[in-house]
């Protein structure tokens, strides 16, 4: 597949969501307010794990920090442009700036669904296997989840973008999307994009479709196990939350399987679909995850409190000095199945 590097290309026509200025009002105030409401609950997250040690001992916890800064790369990489494309009379970006989005999303997403896959195999393994929870996700194995995700997001990323980058691209230069995207870019390529569409099925849709039936098999192993010991109000709150876990995942890789899987066509809700996993769902991951989280919700609390300088409500102490009940930051190794 020598095509060769013949592009004349050297820019593309974002064409945006809408080009009615009334919509495109109610877009941006919507996707600032929502960029803004993903920077705050992220970067919360991340600054609760990084000044409570505690919190990083936890294995789920440990991924969750990762997850958040996944989050705040993939909300990240284009929405800010965009939100300042709202207000310019001409959405251009250059040939290479186009690239880039493409190499930095799926770079992101990549390692995001994998790291979506190990959170579900952490989960799976405190609930049907808690006496080998402790050494199955020791901290080794948790950074090596971790470098994993981002290496195959790297290699996955990597792999698409060896045969995007040298395809010609001579002629329309019109994206029909707000950001750069494979599907959406290779129409434009001056040549016969069959190839181009197999292989974006073969990596990016059969990858997701694998982590997406990966979490769910880890999840329907929990739900049997939960089931098996019996009803009582534990397992009800873990069915529950497992169940918000499963709805926040599939609402991410259903946009990215629909988009993925079914090469040669385009479809005009697949811009609707790529305004979910570009910014809704890294700002329903962390609230999702961390809201049903004892230990998370009481460390943001404790971040928060300290942060606005409050005193203790039982005297005079800073809470700097103030000491907090060992059954407060003490975390358990083994979260109970009721938190999933």
């Amino acid at each position: 597949m020598a095509w060769g590097n013949q592009t004349t290309v050297t820019e593309f026509v974002l064409l945006g969501l809408s080009e009615t200025w009334e919509v495109k009002v109610l877009l941006f105030v919507f996707l600032l307010l929502l960029y803004m409401a993903t920077l705050f609950s992220n970067i919360l997250i991340l600054s609760a794990i990084i000044s409570d040690h505690h919190l990083s001992d936890s294995p789920m916890l440990f991924l969750l920090g990762h997850l958040a800064l996944l989050d705040l790369c993939l909300a990240s990489f284009a929405t800010p442009r965009h939100l300042f494309d709202f207000l310019a009379h001409r959405q251009a970006i250059s040939f290479q700036g186009c690239m880039a989005q493409i190499f930095f999303l799926h770079l992101f997403a990549g390692g995001e669904m994998l790291l979506l896959t190990a959170m579900a195999y952490d989960r799976c393994v405190a609930i049907c296997h808690p006496l080998r929870y402790a050494s199955l996700m020791s901290r080794r194995h948790c950074i090596g989840l971790v470098v994993a995700s981002w290496a195959g997001g790297l290699l996955h990323t990597s792999v698409q973008m060896g045969f995007t980058i040298n395809a010609p691209f001579c002629g329309p230069n019109r994206v029909d999307n707000f950001f750069c995207d494979l599907p959406f870019v290779i129409q434009l390529a001056c040549i016969d994009t069959s190839p181009l569409e197999v292989m974006m099925v073969t990596n990016s849709g059969i990858m997701s479709l694998v982590c997406f039936l990966a979490v769910l098999l880890s999840y329907a192993l929990i739900l049997s196990t939960i089931r098996s010991r019996g009803p009582s109000e534990g397992p009800n709150k873990a069915v529950y939350t497992c169940t918000s876990h499963l709805i926040v995942v599939t609402m991410y890789f259903g946009p990215i399987l629909f988009m993925y899987l079914h090469p040669y066509t385009r479809f005009m809700i697949d811009n609707v679909l790529s305004v979910f996993y570009n910014s809704i769902t890294p700002f329903l991951n962390p609230t999702i995850y961390a809201l049903k989280n004892k230990e998370m919700k009481g460390a943001i609390r404790r971040l928060l409190v300290r942060r606005s300088g409050q005193v203790s409500a039982h005297g005079s102490l800073p809470l700097g000095r103030m000491r907090w009940p060992p059954q407060v930051v003490g975390l358990r190794h083994h979260e109970r199945a009721s938190d999933c």
